[in-house]
């Protein structure tokens, strides 16, 4: 039990809490729709399982060892983590100004050049409601897909049953995630801040016991000139260096998400403050587990050559078991992860629920009054939810005609909300030059800010160049990457909507930004 000083404390500290949240909703135009259920450990679980880095990294290991080898993923790591905090902290503080479900397209709405902030914003925030939505779908395939592989690991031999890979069966298995994701994401959803705070001991518990055993068990380690002198260019590009660039998808991935607290700040208490805090911690336990699984990845996995060819089509599976020597052993790290990128999956809903209802909230959707609505009783944008999870549906059912359609459609997830943090930085770099400076912020890079802003957004430009490689030279039609032919017409169906609809209707949010004394 509290005393009754500690309780007048802890009331006294909501209550702070509390009027801060109120004073940045007043400002920023909106009314409270949520419960502010989310303190910093669990928006923190939220966002560190949302990312789940070290997971992907073995996850999409592929990418990285084909083109780069075994040194190229080491250096591409350590470059792409500096580039990618760079931006990180940029958002934080740009969060920390506007803490506002809608993130991006807000932000590049009140800080973009005033002739084309509606424009802008407008297109910002349907790539950031597709990126999403590229997100939850690509979440719910790369699990279904771990299903399927594991059933091809077990039962690939002759014997009293073998399994044969239908990318029907991967549909399915899609579906199923998807379904879980709704279930917690309606029903369950006031479970959802205590429930991440479990997460996050499951992330961190289950690194400890996927690295240990790998460690504790391999019957030899690569020498150190393998993991750090040897690159691999399996994709026959016209240089090593290329190659490395290509193979930097494996990190991009991995580090995919980290304006999630942001979309969630209001049912963050204190969002101001805990909300930049949280992305930047996020960042850096997630940037440093990533590497140290990387580092035992290279250094355990054996011949490379083995791992490049994996029946499975996971590249980690025949790693883990030539460290393990254990058939169980790797199904129960493949189980820990399953598991992991199912709460992913889960936050990822989430997060793309919030971001479609504010977008709609600012009329900005079709059906927006139905996208918008917050059911009383829960508090949930229900509508927004199952939406969602209906559009992983029918996009997971292209898998059953094309994986390479599907993968491209997949895949515009990064191309999508890079452009929306370019455009976001981009926007307050801008408004860093403008007479009446910036309104109060909680989080403030100070006189570095601005070299930080420019850096970031150089490295994202240039980043964002090799997310439509294909993974090897001279690509066959299905090889190739098509996802430039996706966010191509993404942004062309942007256009057209905002000319035909938008240009009327939508109410972009520096319209209703009160202006701070």
């Amino acid at each position: 039990m509290l005393s009754s000083s500690r309780k007048e404390m802890v009331a006294e500290e909501v209550g702070l809490d509390n009027a801060q949240d109120d004073r940045d909703m007043h400002r920023l135009g909106k009314s409270q729709q949520f419960k502010r259920n989310f303190r910093f450990y669990s928006i923190l679980g939220f966002t560190t399982t949302l990312m789940a880095t070290w997971e992907s990294i073995l996850l999409t290991s592929t990418y990285g060892l084909t083109d780069g080898g075994r040194a190229g993923m080491i250096y591409v790591y350590i470059a792409s983590f500096v580039g990618f905090f760079a931006a990180v902290i940029s958002m934080a503080e740009i969060a920390s100004i506007a803490p506002t479900s809608a993130g991006q397209y807000h932000w590049v709405s009140e800080f973009a050049w005033p002739r084309s902030q509606r424009f802008l914003s407008y297109l910002t925030g349907w790539l950031s409601v597709l990126g999403w939505q590229a997100a939850f779908a690509s979440i719910c395939f790369l699990c279904g897909t771990l299903i399927q592989g594991l059933l091809v690991f077990n039962y690939s031999t002759p014997g009293d049953y073998v399994y044969v890979y239908e990318r029907w069966h991967g549909t399915l298995f899609t579906m199923a995630i998807a379904a879980v994701g709704t279930l917690v994401n309606t029903y369950g959803a006031k479970f959802l801040p205590p429930l991440e705070g479990l997460i996050l001991a499951l992330h961190l518990g289950g690194f400890v016991a996927v690295l240990v055993p790998i460690w504790a068990m391999s019957p030899g380690q690569a020498s150190s000139t393998e993991v750090w002198k040897e690159f691999t260019n399996s994709g026959s590009w016209p240089s090593i260096g290329l190659a490395c660039l290509v193979g930097q998808l494996t990190p991009i991935f991995s580090w995919t998400g980290p304006d999630a607290a942001t979309h969630m700040s209001e049912e963050v208490r204190n969002a101001a403050s805990i909300v930049p805090w949280c992305m930047v911690s996020t960042a850096l336990i997630n940037g440093g587990l990533g590497f140290i699984m990387l580092v035992t990845l290279l250094y355990n996995m054996g011949n490379l050559k083995d791992v490049l060819e994996p029946a499975s089509g996971f590249s980690f599976i025949p790693a883990v078991k030539h460290a393990t020597g254990s058939r169980a052993a790797t199904n129960g790290v493949a189980a820990i992860i399953l598991v992991m990128e199912v709460c992913s999956a889960i936050s990822i809903l989430a997060t793309s629920s919030r971001q479609t209802f504010a977008f709609a909230r600012d009329n900005a959707l079709p059906f927006s009054r139905y996208l918008a609505h917050v059911n009383r009783r829960t508090q949930i944008p229900v509508c927004a939810v199952l939406v969602s999870s209906m559009i992983t549906v029918l996009l997971c059912l292209i898998n059953i005609g094309s994986t390479a359609a599907f993968n491209a459609i997949a895949s515009v997830m990064i191309a999508a909300l890079f452009t929306t943090y370019i455009l976001s930085i981009a926007a307050f770099v801008r408004a860093r030059f403008q007479s009446d400076g910036l309104p109060p912020s909680h989080f403030s890079l100070g006189p570095l800010g601005l070299p930080i802003n420019l850096f970031a957004l150089g490295y994202l430009c240039f980043a964002i160049i090799f997310t439509f490689f294909p993974t090897a030279n001279n690509p066959t039609p299905v090889d190739m990457n098509w996802s430039i032919v996706v966010f191509g017409f993404v942004v062309i169906f942007a256009i057209l909507q905002y000319l035909v609809h938008g240009n009327r209707v939508y109410q972009a949010p520096v319209t209703q930004v009160r202006k701070t004394e």
